[in-house]
């Protein structure tokens, strides 16, 4: 009998382009290798050209980080973190607690512990915000990979990598890149909830939910839904087993969530700082107030009068996202995003329950559409920069749709997926133009980005439409690679301009200005980082040194604040002195621009004109101060708080815990930053907080803890409208500065 053998397996075309399995037994070696050169499975280009996606998006966040300029109100909480660890859990903004900011306080406590290991300074504070934003490029890489393949996840990669708005914010103390990246961990966990049927990653799941909670609170649940009904719908389990497990899931979201907010409501309020931006001095407040329900229904909220400041975003609407201010932003993909999701779930549409593919899709279509949606259509305060938490989303479906839509142009039977392809790269491109015609003659970029956009996106639809229809499958991939180009020039020109020019570390925005917010024009004024930035008078760090030596001598008072050293009031961040909208309670409400004495905010990205800005609840001026080198102090801008006035404070502090009260948080935190001594805020971020009260201040002047007040001219600096008149009557002024009464015990009767 004759044995025959069996056939040698046939060789797969693309067998070239892949590495051989390595030995058996790996170890550390072969970890490492694997994680340089990726899976064994993987083309040979995936893990080179990851890589080199991640220096990029590390170079873009990066890029001369000593000038980069941040946010001074989370500055000034993260040093008061380096000297207080109560300052620090409580998240203050001062070392003595007097008042906390109006975010909880994960991204101070990841910034506060980088600054305390490495001492305080910008790039201390900058490295884990580069480190969220790299890691959030890598992750979303890794979760695009696992279900639609290399090429796709390197398109999702370049997509989140080039987005304007997160290249801006990721050069900043804003505590969004650590949400962002937070989300993504809980996608991770979520996907790998959904594919194995098992509880525990799902826990994990809502604990990374929870930990974005007390980043940014209501702006994390944003996802919530989508989250829920992929697992309900996909997950490989029984309907029951599914739901006994959403229940869990849920219970460790609700725990993670909310043990910080229940301890420090617990604390008895004489015994932990109160609770910047809440209207009764509870974090549960913030929660449902301005930090919740304020910021989707503005004024119309009844939980919450905060938050209802105005958008710097344009009007609510569902065309928001595509006006002059966003659409540089963010808008670049949304054409091809909106395009990509539905066809895909078209493809996926005879799939089984639990299709990987499916869900993915389910999940980062949820994503994008639920944060679309609610930014589009809030009423309450909106800045620009919030919608970098819809970036994901976009990127995700930019990658894993446009290699769905590609596969089924190739491979489809039917005509109609012929045109679908095309007709999103037609989308995208002629966008694209329409967004570089809006900032034509703002530099060569844009004209070089908008003629690449034009052209190789003509080619790309030419191409494609040529190569299917003649089968020239040569001539459809130099399309798609064209096609690609199109999509991503305009971004990329933003995504540039955003990392080699200073940005607004209140309200960062990317690219030149359209009427919005948050460029600054020449390094102008608005700048209170205390790094020393090219160009400016920064306030030093208050070690004396831009580089956040170690902290321990006391700071340096060479150096005054940005624009004629004077500490920063009234409006932070804010170059102009004309009225703008207000965020009640808000650190992001800072400024409309930036601008500089002399210039005014022309070439700052406030355009004084603008509707957004233009019916003020707030007027004064900002950072970049007056002719005289003195800024306003506080809401109204009336008293001035110069260098020579936190000079005298210093000498004359005689013991006291604070160095001075004054109207707002801004005015508290460029003093905080210039001095490195603990300042009180007596009405909060918009001076509207019932922080202090004339019984408190009376006790902290009995017990010697403060001796000096800041009086604005205008009254305002706390809800308690008896403290003006006190002070004023019982303390001693200072003639040497305008607003600044000295108290001791002897004054309080």
């Amino acid at each position: 009998m004759t044995t025959l053998a069996p056939p040698p397996a046939p060789v797969r075309e693309d067998d070239h382009r892949h590495r051989a399995d390595p030995p058996s037994g790996g170890g550390l070696a072969s970890r490492a290798r694997r994680l340089l050169t990726g899976a064994p499975e993987d083309p040979r280009w995936a893990r080179p050209a990851l890589w080199a996606i991640l220096v990029l998006a590390t170079a873009l966040y990066a890029w001369n980080v000593s000038s980069i300029t941040g946010n001074t109100f989370y500055d000034a909480a993260v040093y008061s973190g380096t000297k207080s660890w109560k300052a620090f859990f409580f998240g203050a903004l001062d070392a003595g607690s007097f008042i906390t900011v109006d975010k909880p306080p994960f991204a101070l406590w990841v910034m506060g512990l980088s600054a305390r290991v490495l001492g305080y300074g910008t790039w201390q504070m900058m490295l884990p915000m580069i480190a969220a934003g790299t890691g959030s490029v890598a992750l979303l890489y890794r979760l695009i990979k696992q279900d639609f393949g290399a090429v796709a996840a390197t398109l999702s990669a370049l997509a989140l990598t080039f987005t304007p708005i997160t290249v801006a914010l990721t050069r900043d103390t804003n505590p969004d890149p650590i949400l962002v990246l937070l989300m993504l961990l809980a996608a991770a966990a979520l996907l790998k909830a959904v594919r194995t049927g098992r509880l525990v990653p799902l826990v994990w799941s809502g604990v990374a939910i929870g930990f974005a909670f007390n980043t940014k609170m209501m702006q994390a649940y944003v996802v919530l839904p989508a989250f829920f009904l992929v697992y309900l719908w996909a997950a490989r389990a029984s309907l029951g087993k599914r739901i006994r497990n959403l229940a869990v899931g849920t219970v460790a979201l609700l725990v993670s969530s909310a043990w910080w907010m229940v301890v420090v409501d617990l604390i008895p309020a004489s015994s932990r700082p109160y609770i910047g931006g809440s209207t009764d001095n509870t974090v549960w407040d913030l929660v449902i107030g301005y930090n919740g329900f304020g910021r989707i229904f503005g004024a119309s909220s009844s939980l919450g009068s905060q938050g209802n400041g105005a958008s710097f975003g344009g009007e609510a609407g569902l065309y928001r996202m595509f006006n002059d201010i966003m659409g540089g932003q963010i808008s670049w993909l949304i054409p091809f995003a909106a395009i990509a999701l539905p066809a895909g779930l078209v493809l996926r549409g005879r799939a089984r329950r639990t299709d990987a593919r499916r869900a993915a899709l389910m999940l980062w279509g949820g994503w994008f559409v639920l944060h679309y949606l609610i930014f589009a259509l809030a009423e309450g305060t909106f800045h620009p920069y919030y919608v970098t938490a819809m970036a994901p989303g976009i990127a995700a479906l930019t990658g894993a749709g446009g290699v769905m839509l590609h596969q089924a142009f190739r491979d489809g039977a039917a005509v109609r997926w012929g045109w679908v392809l095309p007709a999103a790269v037609a989308a995208c491109s002629v966008w694209a133009v329409v967004l570089l015609q809006r900032v034509s003659g703002s530099g060569t970029p844009y004209t070089v980005a908008e003629v690449v956009a034009g052209v190789a996106g003509a080619a790309a639809v030419i191409g494609l439409l040529v190569g299917r229809f003649t089968k020239r499958q040569g001539l459809t991939a130099v399309a798609t690679l064209a096609a690609i180009v199109a999509l991503l020039a305009g971004p990329a020109a933003y995504s540039v301009s955003a990392a080699t020019s200073a940005t607004n570390g209140t309200n960062p925005t990317a690219g030149p200005n359209t009427g919005g917010v948050g460029r600054m024009g020449s390094m102008g004024g608005g700048d209170q980082r205390p790094s020393g930035a090219p160009g400016t008078n920064s306030v030093e760090m208050p070690n004396g040194s831009g580089e956040g030596e170690a902290m321990g001598g006391p700071p340096s008072n060479s150096s005054g604040s940005t624009s004629g050293n004077s500490a920063t009031s009234g409006t932070a961040e804010s170059g102009s002195t004309g009225s703008r909208s207000a965020e009640a309670g808000s650190p992001e409400t800072g400024s409309a621009g930036s601008g500089s004495a002399e210039s005014g905010a022309a070439d700052s990205g406030a355009a004084a004109s603008d509707a957004t800005e233009s019916d003020a609840t707030e007027s004064g001026t900002g950072a970049s101060g007056t002719a005289d080198g003195r800024t306003g102090g506080g809401m109204g801008g009336g008293t001035e708080v110069s260098s020579a006035m936190i000079t005298f404070l210093k000498k004359n502090q005689d013991g006291a815990t604070w160095l001075v009260a004054v109207s707002t948080d801004q005015t508290a935190s460029s003093i905080i930053l210039e001095s490195g001594q603990p300042v009180i805020s007596m009405g909060g971020w918009s001076g509207s907080d019932n922080a202090m009260t004339l019984a408190k201040l009376k006790s902290l002047v009995t017990a010697g803890k403060l001796h000096y007040v800041v009086i604005d001219d205008s009254g305002q600096g706390s809800a308690d409208s008896g403290i003006s008149t006190w002070v004023k009557a019982n303390g001693t002024a200072v003639s040497d500065y305008s607003g600044l009464y000295r108290l001791d015990a002897s004054d309080v009767s």
